[in-house]
């Protein structure tokens, strides 16, 4: 479990446009970062959500020539093994209601396989307090590097966190661990 203070200050009143605006120009340095180390080692990136309801895929589209790196990604509002783009076990699907750490994984690695990309980012949760989730807020995201899943971890929030900052909360975070999974290829190209 990993628990980190996020920079977003939203409240319920209104977005509050300075912290607002800075969390943006954080998030667009991140991304710059990314899209320049996946293009330095030729490498591409493909992203499968629920819960952040298509804002990676929003945000990796906001780099300049992202189609050399982003090949695209799903977002399904729903994971219960019905559905056409993941084989998801209905089973489990059914009993977790499309939560859980297994879930995140084979999302990833299926996504990454059907757009044949090097990397993959999947993450599924929830947004807001509900019967399902036991009234608590929790995403469990997975990156996966060549088939193989290489970072799975559950994000716990406050019950009382807004939905919005929910999933901008999870998304940050998340392209900051991917950042950090980069650095690490980095470093290895480095001291070869």
């Amino acid at each position: 479990m990993i628990l980190k203070p996020s920079k977003i200050e939203l409240t319920i009143e209104q977005l509050n446009a300075k912290s607002f605006i800075h969390f943006l120009v954080e998030l667009q340095n991140l991304l710059e970062f990314i899209g320049e180390e996946l293009a330095a080692v030729h490498e591409t990136v493909s992203v499968a959500e629920t819960v952040t309801s298509g804002f990676l895929q929003f945000s990796f589209s906001q780099v300049k020539d992202a189609s050399r790196f982003f090949k695209g990604g799903i977002t399904e509002q729903e994971i219960n093994g019905e559905l056409d783009f993941f084989t998801i076990d209905r089973d489990e699907a059914s009993y977790c209601h499309g939560v859980s750490p297994n879930i995140a994984e084979e999302m990833a690695l299926q996504v990454a396989a059907k757009f044949k990309t090097d990397w993959s980012i999947a993450v599924t949760g929830y947004a807001a307090a509900v019967k399902e989730s036991q009234h608590k807020l929790y995403a469990f995201f997975s990156i996966s590097r060549h088939g193989k899943i290489i970072l799975s971890e559950k994000l716990d929030l406050h019950s009382r966190t807004l939905p919005l900052k929910a999933q901008l909360y999870y998304s940050e975070f998340i392209l900051g661990c991917f950042k950090l999974e980069l650095d690490k290829i980095r470093v290895d190209r480095q001291a070869i």
